[in-house]
């Protein structure tokens, strides 16, 4: 498997309140509030891209509307959705040419209860993982998150921003 940081234990439990007491995660990073800061990979009039700041894989992004918007389905017209997916593709391939990635996994989650911002995640599987750590359990923080400094989230966001500005 490629090199990936050491998994450590997430807090459920603390996330879980922060999402259902605190503000809408989306939107506070977008407004600039630092209790909600992430590294941007990705940004123009409509959408942002960042990292996640609880990643289970190296290059884990998510996409997300600037606007509160909470149902692809329900909230954008076709035409908006596909400029959206556009930019959701083009953030995967800069993931997967800057780490290591067998396949893409590729998103829409949170609900009306917790997460209800639109957010699509981009989580890149690296070669190697045993089939019984792929899919949702590789991407379930409750599986364990990567112990991944701040200075090393800097760097992998630069990465990818380099290839989508290239």
């Amino acid at each position: 498997m490629a090199n990936q940081p050491r998994k450590v234990t997430f807090d459920v439990e603390r996330y879980a309140r922060r999402v259902n007491e605190g503000p809408c995660f989306v939107c506070a990073f977008v407004a600039g509030d630092p209790d909600y800061r992430h590294h941007v990979v990705h940004e123009n009039d409509d959408t942002i891209t960042f990292l996640g700041r609880y990643p289970t894989l190296l290059g884990y992004c998510l996409v997300a509307p600037k606007r509160h918007l909470e149902s692809w389905v329900h909230d954008m017209e076709e035409p908006e959705f596909l400029r959206f997916q556009g930019t959701v593709h083009r953030v995967a391939r800069a993931i997967a040419a800057t780490q290591p990635t067998e396949r893409m996994y590729s998103m829409s989650l949170g609900s009306q209860q917790g997460n209800a911002h639109l957010h699509w995640h981009l989580a890149p599987l690296p070669p190697g993982v045993p089939y019984e750590q792929q899919q949702f359990h590789a991407v379930m923080a409750q599986n364990g998150v990567l112990e991944v400094d701040d200075d090393t989230q800097a760097a992998i966001a630069r990465n990818i921003r380099r290839r989508l500005e290239g």
